[in-house]
């Protein structure tokens, strides 16, 4: 039972990854023969797989036709935001009432610590990387697991854009110590238990890259349909 659940699990967890970075066109149907050929998996767990994708709004299901990858367009790309917001929103609202001193010290040590990694010419994944993180860790500090679990899947749903758009401003503006100072002005607020700045400056810092990221959806699909020579 163990090793079938762990086959299951390993599925998943490459479908999922397939799923977030677009390897599945937009719109297209899931061809399931195929996949369980590639990854060496009968079709029973390709099957659980990628119902569990389309219970977390990666895949789409149409009845007497499949499976299908999400849409990419932008107005799915608002919905996403508009969600986030909500989440990270209520998320920081709580924490500024539920947060213990100490984490909340250490997550501004930890945001100090690693602020001269945020520059233009860093990596994009690895600036990625570090704003989850921070979003994470202060999405903890409100103490709703749900919160916090809806806020991954979020996250995991829109980093494809993300990370078009951080490639895109690479080099060209500061927009690493944009996001460092953002976050470090949330925290602050948090410290300070003012939940009316610190919900302020959350839904602006996230609104700021809303829309860069709805330009991310003509990238991607330039480069998601790149014509084969």
């Amino acid at each position: 039972m163990a090793k079938s659940e762990s086959n299951v699990d390993r599925i998943y967890e490459a479908l999922r990854r397939m799923a977030a970075d677009f390897a599945f066109k937009p719109d297209a149907r899931i061809n399931e023969s195929a996949l369980a050929a590639q990854l060496n998996a009968s079709r029973t767990p390709i099957r659980e797989a990628l119902n569990r994708l389309v219970a977390e709004g990666f895949l789409t299901f149409q009845s007497g036709r499949g499976f299908f990858c999400r849409s990419l367009s932008p107005e799915l790309v608002m919905d996403l935001y508009e969600a986030r917001v909500a989440v990270e929103v209520e998320a920081v609202r709580l924490a500024c009432l539920r947060g213990s001193d100490d984490a909340i010290s250490g997550l501004l040590r930890e945001l100090d610590e690693i602020a001269p990694d945020y520059t233009p010419e860093a990596d994009p994944e690895a600036l990625l990387a570090m704003d989850e993180r921070f979003h994470g860790q202060l999405c903890q500090l409100s103490g709703n697991a749900e919160l916090c679990r809806m806020l991954a899947n979020l996250n995991d749903r829109i980093r494809y854009l993300r990370l078009i758009d951080l490639r895109r401003l690479r080099g060209t503006a500061p927009d690493g110590q944009t996001m460092v100072s953002a976050h470090r002005r949330i925290i602050e607020a948090v410290a300070r238990r003012d939940a009316e700045e610190a919900t302020a400056q959350m839904r602006a810092h996230i609104e700021r890259r809303r829309e860069g990221a709805t330009q991310a959806v003509r990238e991607a699909y330039a480069q998601l349909y790149v014509p084969d020579f």
